[in-house]
């Protein structure tokens, strides 16, 4: 089994995602034999993905949201009703049933029982649960390689050799300390930081970089600590950048002059590109309809 390419394979699949979420509409219509749904519990959004047996997005429901802190899902109903309301969308767009069941996932180190109770709470069985970055690295069926996997609250970490997952951890630090890091230097509330940091015009004024480059030199440091401490036995030649607040201008650049001995690999529209690897997972777990 090859590794899925970047360009041909992984891209086209990331920007479509991106579209339907920002569209709110379903991909053309189309006889799909088989479909699989995944549900990405983050500390700053909910995704729910639709996708076919080739891991091609159908739908995309995506809503800013606190409800998850850390890896604990701290409002359970909120947590819920926004799942099922999303589900609601997604069978419209669909323009049918959805599967039964659904895949999640968990950050590293935490209870996946968490998530798996706000799922079957909005009416789904659950045919599968995995860690973020573990997810990710399944998905891309890479061979020596890390994930790391930058969420709202955490930051993940998954180390693959020889095509299977052998080491993942997680430690604190994320966007969400990303978002403080704007609130504290504009002297604004933490809701209008969090607005900020996701504004694209934002994104390019070169005022922002250096307010948050001491957070991710946090990041990469704790995936330095990661490589060198308990998964120091297993080398990797390359490293897979996940999560919206990559996005950023400097994270890629950054990466690459603290990991020099290291392929850095960013892809375009990263804040998909776990809930893309979740759905897929339930490909491969069956968790198909």
């Amino acid at each position: 089994m090859t590794a899925h390419g970047l360009t041909d394979w992984l891209e086209p699949r990331l920007a479509s995602a991106a579209a339907l979420a920002r569209r709110k509409q379903a991909a053309a219509p189309g006889v799909v034999d088989r479909m699989a749904l995944g549900i990405d519990l983050g500390t700053s959004d909910v995704v729910s993905m639709l996708v076919d047996a080739e891991a091609r997005p159908l739908a995309v429901r995506l809503d800013w949201a606190d409800v998850v802190r850390d890896g604990i899902v701290w409002d359970f109903f909120g947590a819920v009703r926004i799942v099922r309301q999303q589900l609601d969308a997604l069978k419209a767009w669909a323009g049918g049933e959805l599967p039964k069941a659904a895949v999640t996932s968990f950050p590293p180190g935490t209870d996946p029982r968490i998530s798996i109770n706000v799922v079957e709470a909005a009416g789904l069985d659950v045919a599968g649960v995995i860690d973020e970055p573990s997810a990710v690295a399944a998905m891309l069926r890479l061979d020596r390689a890390a994930v790391v996997d930058i969420g709202g609250g955490t930051t993940g970490i998954a180390v693959v050799d020889g095509g299977k997952v052998v080491y993942s951890g997680d430690e604190p630090t994320g966007g969400h300390h990303v978002s403080l890091a704007l609130a504290g230097h504009h002297r604004i509330p933490l809701e209008e930081a969090e607005a900020l940091k996701r504004d694209e015009r934002v994104r390019r004024d070169t005022e922002v970089w250096p307010v948050v480059r001491p957070v991710f030199e946090k990041m990469a440091a704790i995936v330095q600590e990661h490589l060198r401490g308990p998964a120091r036995g297993h080398p990797v030649d390359t490293l897979y950048l996940a999560g919206g607040s990559c996005a950023l201008p400097g994270v890629e650049s950054l990466f690459a002059q603290m990991f020099r001995d290291m392929r850095v690999v960013l892809p375009r529209h990263p804040l998909f590109l776990t809930p893309l690897a979740i759905a897929a997972h339930g490909i491969s777990q069956g968790g198909t309809a």
